[in-house]
């Protein structure tokens, strides 16, 4: 029997409205829509593939800020110190590079680590699990188990895993985000885009900037390129340059 004429005619109408939506629709898997805010950025930048270093990864594809990347083709390392993430991380990005560590500050070469019962609040800062244990704005959260676990400096793993640099830092590590970005030699490294978690929640329920945080950043040659609240995007000086400049020729 031959086809429907209508029938036929819906199927080619569905097809390309489908085809449509799938060119114009974008898709985010961060918590705000980092990923496509950074995407924009290194499109602009003519970085098709950027390299990125994901510190507290925590899952290989919900609320990260790399998985689109990866997605898109790019590579880089995950780092996640939850030995269950950290083979969930490697099981779903094979291109990756995944390390089992906790990036430490004080030349420890293992720490306590702290498995909350949520496990987005997991910490090496015993301070931070007890503040979320003793804190109701948390919920029930108790710490589930301490396991000890290998640390390592930011400063090593560019150096064995981004000899030519990454493109992208992603950070997101209970307490110890601006320690870290302290811990880092600048002068060395200079991604050209950070995204940084700099909202903190205290202990009466407020939410706070990182105190110090955003200026330390201004003072190392970054500029704030976009903040969700949650989450700052900073962009060093000469990216932002270029930035500028292609937003210029833009609107000429």
């Amino acid at each position: 029997m031959g086809s429907c004429p209508v029938k036929s005619l819906f199927a080619k109408a569905y097809e390309r409205m489908a085809g449509f939506m799938a060119k114009s629709y974008k898709r985010s898997y961060a918590q705000c829509g980092e990923d496509l805010i950074i995407q924009f950025i290194f499109e602009s930048l003519k970085i098709s593939k950027p390299t990125y270093l994901d510190i507290g990864a925590h899952h290989p594809i919900w609320l990260s800020n790399t998985y689109l990347f990866y997605e898109n083709g790019s590579s880089g390392v995950c780092v996640e110190a939850d030995p269950d993430c950290h083979a969930a991380i490697r099981r779903k990005r094979k291109r990756d590079i995944c390390l089992n560590i906790g990036i430490g500050v004080d030349g420890r070469k293992h720490a306590d680590f702290f498995i909350m019962t949520s496990r987005t609040l997991n910490t090496i800062s015993r301070e931070e699990a007890q503040r979320c244990q003793n804190t109701l704005v948390f919920g029930d959260q108790k710490i589930e188990r301490i396991i000890q676990i290998p640390m390592r400096s930011i400063d090593e793993v560019m150096i064995e895993h981004f000899p030519k640099g990454a493109n992208l830092v992603s950070l997101d590590v209970e307490g110890m985000d601006f320690d870290i970005l302290r811990s880092l030699n600048f002068g060395r490294f200079r991604p050209e885009v950070f995204c940084v978690e700099t909202l903190r929640c205290q202990d009466d329920g407020s939410l706070r900037k990182i105190d110090g945080l955003l200026a330390f950043m201004k003072g190392t040659g970054y500029r704030v390129y976009a903040d969700t609240y949650i989450n700052t995007i900073f962009v060093s000086e000469q990216a932002m340059a270029v930035l500028e400049y292609s937003r210029e020729r833009q609107s000429r």
